[in-house]
């Protein structure tokens, strides 16, 4: 089997732990596309683990934790990373591998990001200024830096004097070339060890019958060519990125499997037709811990977006659906489901693909009952309330994509399947 698992709104979605809880059942997981600027939340007997580059699924001893060649790669932060692991015990020198065509997020980056943002002033995009975009913008301009070039002082001094010269000329910005070179050079030595052809890693692996996981940072509706553009990242956040991202053909994915909240939030700016600006997105913000994992800001938050879901199930061609956080809603006497949009009047059902929609696009609601029960301690489906079981079915019904499991809490055990 190899199986995919995209987020189907604007990331958070509860991806690290289904990617933990998968991970059991394969010999690797693969992430293929996203930088440090997204986080992987796993709490494992009440010890909370943070990723930014590497696979959650390094948590389970003999699993390969690969990062393909559709990640950029900030070597420090991959570097923090591994140490970090290390001193809590997991062995990474035995699982981690790190594809040698993976682009590499340089200082210069991280200030032309921050300076873009300035520019941009009340349409600033909401980037966590890490350096994510212009990575991917050298990639595209055939001028970037791959892991595979730290390995290599010619090749890394050549192309570092080229992007010097370029962000100098254009930009005015002044580095030290030695300065640069030599410690990413260092970075070099220190990842050598895990710096390999990862699309020919994982072909062998799928030629020995391994099964794959693929996960992928933030979700759908961040994509850059079929997310809410220009309030989106830099790469391709759905499942069709998997492809160019690891070097693997299309017949060898097996199964798409999404991941939703029970509601939805989104970090940054940009659209986001159900956002509540009330007490009720208060109060979601804090029952669900709504905070990003890698910048500590906090989530917007909104009811459940099903016109979103039904274009997540499109673009992906989403086999099943895990619901995450459905016991953040215990506490509501009402509960409300998108259904479709109102444009300039007009009812419409299919997600829009102009910013001038997004943007004035108003919800139109489903309201139901709410379960007022305490469902975190929930173990299976049949124990779930009436009207939570309802809820469940209704985001089926819009979504047209069955819920498989449910999460009730951040741990492990947390999650049941659904019928």
């Amino acid at each position: 089997m190899n199986i995919v698992v995209v987020g189907t709104q604007w990331g958070d979605e509860g991806k690290g732990r289904v990617i933990d809880l998968l991970a059991r059942k394969v010999d690797a997981v693969v992430r293929y596309q996203g930088g440090s600027n997204a986080g992987h939340t796993v709490v494992v007997d009440g010890e909370k683990f943070v990723f930014h580059l590497i696979p959650s699924g390094i948590l389970h001893p003999g699993k390969k934790a690969i990062i393909a060649n559709g990640v950029v790669i900030d070597p420090e932060q991959l570097l923090k990373e591994i140490k970090d692991l290390k001193e809590r015990g997991i062995p990474v020198e035995k699982n981690l591998y790190i594809s040698a065509n993976a682009h590499v997020v340089m200082p210069y980056h991280k200030d032309v990001e921050k300076w873009e943002e300035s520019l941009r002033g009340k349409g600033k995009i909401g980037t966590t200024g890490r350096g994510i975009g212009p990575a991917y913008v050298d990639k595209v301009a055939r001028r970037g830096i791959r892991m595979g070039d730290l390995l290599e002082r010619k090749t890394l001094e050549e192309k570092l004097n080229l992007n010097l010269k370029i962000y100098g000329n254009l930009l005015g910005f002044s580095y030290s070339k030695e300065e640069i070179l030599e410690k990413f050079l260092e970075f070099g030595k220190k990842l050598k060890k895990y710096i390999t052809d990862t699309s020919l890693l994982i072909y062998r692996l799928m030629e020995e019958g391994k099964d794959i996981l693929f996960e992928g940072a933030q979700g759908t509706l961040l994509d850059i060519d079929h997310g809410t553009y220009p309030y989106v990242t830099s790469s391709n956040a759905s499942a069709a990125g998997v492809c160019t991202g690891c070097g693997v053909s299309p017949r060898s994915i097996t199964k798409v499997i999404g991941v939703a909240k029970a509601y939805t939030t989104r970090v940054g700016e940009g659209p986001f037709p159900t956002e509540l600006k009330d007490e009720i997105g208060t109060l979601l913000q804090e029952r669900g811990n709504e905070y990003g994992a890698t910048t500590g800001r906090p989530r917007r938050c909104g009811w459940f977006d099903g016109v979103a879901l039904r274009y997540a199930t499109r673009i992906n061609g989403l086999d099943e659906l895990i619901l995450t956080k459905l016991d953040i809603l215990d506490k509501l006497d009402k509960v409300k489901i998108c259904v479709a949009y109102r444009y300039k009047g007009k009812v419409i059902q299919d997600f829009p693909n102009r910013f001038v929609m997004w943007r004035e696009c108003e919800p139109v609601y489903e309201e139901m009952d709410g379960w007022k029960e305490d469902t975190s301690k929930v173990t299976s489906y049949k124990d779930l309330p009436d009207a939570a079981r309802k809820y469940i079915k209704k985001i089926e019904e819009i979504g047209k994509v069955p819920i498989r499991l449910l999460s009730v809490g951040p741990q492990r055990e947390e999650m049941f399947t659904a019928p």
